[in-house]
């Protein structure tokens, strides 16, 4: 697609991955609002790249619904859809605790889902869209101690490939992209906060991945002509001096 045609909504757009994107689509001329539960950050990162914003819960239906349609109005149309929010929780087997894996779920799969519904509506009914889902390397193999986050990325692989059989027909492009640890803030989103953000070193911070590298390859999925698509990217450091 001509990206200065694409109005793209951007779950989880307040940092990181989300707003590496946001700031790329945009310098590239797309029309583009982010979404997210911390309206300071929303605010913010809204202010600072000159884009709209909207404050939605992507676990409730209702708000869900909301915010694909006040995207829509606000851009005068909708056509991608970058399904990026989401958290992290890892626990030993022996220690998951059950609310927080409920919770994660919420976020990662319910919320991706009720996303990608809502915004496949107008692109049915419109007979064109694109449905950008962000993985991780982690839906590509288990880790030790990491298996709830795990559990989600292996569903949400397994739910794009169902939505791009889908949705092919509509002349609707379902693509996930696979980030291997990027340096990002990435409790922004949690619902538990407790967990201290990593500190990298140096060597680590010229050398692994950054929110822009996944936002150079979402524009590069978007950008090939709609006759084709690449369903999978997966993305890895060079080097990450770890």
């Amino acid at each position: 697609m001509n990206i200065k045609d694409a109005k793209v909504l951007i779950t989880g757009g307040n940092s990181g991955i989300g707003k590496a994107t946001a700031k790329l689509l945009k310098e590239k001329g797309a029309q583009v609002v982010i979404s997210g539960r911390n309206e300071a950050t929303l605010r913010q990162t809204a202010k600072e790249l000159d884009i709209d914003y909207l404050k939605a819960d992507v676990t409730k239906e209702s708000q869900v619904k909301q915010m694909v349609q006040e995207a829509k109005n606000k851009m005068n149309g909708l056509n991608v859809l970058i399904n990026n929010a989401g958290y992290g929780y890892i626990s030993k087997l022996v220690d998951i605790e059950a609310d927080k894996f409920t919770d994660q779920f919420k976020t990662n799969i319910l919320g991706a889902a009720l996303c990608a519904k809502e915004s496949a509506k107008h692109f049915v009914a419109q007979d064109y869209g694109n449905i950008i889902n962000i993985g991780s390397t982690s839906s590509l193999k288990g880790s030790p101690t990491a298996s709830p986050y795990v559990a989600t990325k292996f569903a949400l692989r397994g739910m794009t490939e169902s939505w791009r059989n889908e949705l092919r027909p509509h002349n609707i492009r379902v693509m996930q992209v696979n980030p291997s640890e990027v340096m990002t803030n990435f409790s922004d989103n949690r619902v538990d906060t407790n967990t201290n953000q990593k500190q990298y070193t140096e060597a680590e911070q010229q050398t692994k991945l950054r929110g822009e590298e996944i936002a150079h390859t979402i524009a590069s999925l978007l950008e090939m002509d709609d006759r084709g698509f690449i369903t999978e990217a997966t993305v890895f450091a060079t080097n990450p001096k770890v």
